[in-house]
């Protein structure tokens, strides 16, 4: 019984260090996040499962650099990036970042939309859409900073979900060793476009606004004065890694379930995380279907106030207006306006033609092209002693912080090349 208890007490204390890291990490399995693992899994089978060894490490050093310059800086991202470097490199990063994040809401939106409609056929896509739109914006104007930050915490949850599914259907447990352990490589277009996708996918510009950010929020909404020391850096470093670890278990889950599922069944072509879900459904069940449906919608609800804050937060920081999911509306309309702005302009996509799939295909590009530039400004702070004191990176910070770099100027490269030139 002791033991029990000790353990039971542990867990608790490990679940109040998790945070924004767990937020952030989570929220990069948004429904167009689980559109592209499904696609990668329904195409390739098991052969790219490897890639979420590789994401892992790339994702949890970035996002720690990110989460470091906003405990010890008690600035997002934008505002340190706008203290210390050039206005119109700050400017240009708004430009790329406000489409780009209005798209990919917008894929999101129409993602839980569909889902909706799979699930309760009578009522159209569209109205799903629109119910979802209202109830995240008014949770956001309405709660205050500490429930919006309990609700996504526990939405974080709803990803379990993925954990169960494969296991619902009959596995081959060698060949998940083999793709998990041995690197497929296929020299074809379609497979390194879904590479570059992958990657695109996890290492997303907007999570390293909303981590920098919501660490300077945590330390501004402490009772007590935060002192940055050790102690502190580790529970945070414990946070990322936790939160990154559990994003990539999630897509490499997503990944074996459509890999084994679809791909073995034929079905080698999903464009959307409706169809995705909708394949499964004859093939491993009810239970497998009415749970990846839940999920994305889930997910849906958990990434899209993630985006949404990320580009009020960065437009807030760039003209130093007053900000904060702490304000009330009236202490912070601008930020709440332009929250408003990227929801309705997200669900507008709908009505302009823009299909779900080239938004995710637009805004991928955009943050293909945004990521390596902010890659090395996060390393040039992140070394900064001018900036971050005692809290430089270590040489391990750097290694990852500079393979994630290459990577992601070859995937830009790429994912250009393809989408213009190919």
């Amino acid at each position: 019984m002791k033991k029990l208890k000790n353990s039971s007490n542990r867990l608790s204390r490990f679940w109040k260090v998790l945070g924004p890291g767990l937020v952030t990490g989570a929220s990069d399995d948004d429904p167009s996040g689980i559109a592209t693992y499904s696609q990668a899994g329904a195409s390739f089978g098991l052969a790219t499962l490897w890639t979420a060894l590789i994401t892992f490490p790339l994702m949890a050093s970035l996002q720690e650099m990110c989460a470091r310059i906003g405990l010890v800086t008690s600035q997002g991202l934008t505002g340190t990036i706008k203290k210390h470097y050039a206005r119109p490199l700050l400017y240009l990063m708004l430009l790329f970042s406000f489409p780009a994040i209005v798209m990919n809401i917008g894929a999101d939106i129409a993602g839980m939309g569909a889902v909706g409609n799979l699930l309760f056929p009578a009522l159209p896509p569209i109205f799903f859409s629109v119910v979802f739109t209202i109830v995240l914006l008014v949770l956001m104007i309405y709660l205050p900073y500490q429930r919006i930050a309990k609700i996504l915490k526990y939405l974080c949850v709803v990803l379990l979900v993925y954990f169960v599914v494969p296991f619902l259907y009959k596995q081959d447990l060698m060949a998940i060793v083999r793709g998990t352990f041995i690197p497929t490589i296929h020299f074809t277009k379609e497979f390194v476009a879904i590479l570059v996708a992958i990657l695109g996918t996890t290492i997303s510009p907007y999570l390293f606004f909303w981590q920098a950010t919501m660490e300077a929020e945590e330390v501004q909404h402490r009772k007590t004065k935060l002192v940055v020391n050790g102690k502190v850096i580790e529970e945070m470093r414990k946070d990322v890694d936790f939160g990154m670890l559990f994003s990539n278990l999630v897509m490499f889950f997503i990944i074996l379930t459509t890999g084994t599922v679809l791909f073995n069944s034929g079905i080698h072509q999903i464009d959307s995380v409706e169809e995705a879900a909708q394949a499964l459904r004859p093939l491993a069940g009810e239970s497998a279907y009415l749970l990846f449906a839940l999920g994305i919608i889930g997910t849906g609800l958990l990434a899209i106030p993630v985006l949404s804050g990320s580009l009020s937060y960065i437009i807030m920081e760039t003209f130093g207006w007053e900000k904060g999911l702490d304000k009330k509306f009236h202490e912070a309309k601008a930020f709440y306006v332009i929250i408003a702005i990227s929801l309705l302009l997200g669900l507008s996509l709908h009505y302009i033609g823009i299909s779900p799939i080239r938004a995710l295909i637009y805004s991928a590009i955009l943050y293909g092209l945004t990521a390596p530039v902010l890659i090395v400004i996060i390393l040039h702070i992140s070394n900064n002693k001018k900036i971050m004191g005692k809290f430089t990176n270590g040489w391990v910070s750097n290694i990852l912080g500079f393979a994630a770099l290459v990577l992601m100027s070859v995937a830009a490269g790429v994912m250009v090349y393809l989408e213009v030139l190919g």
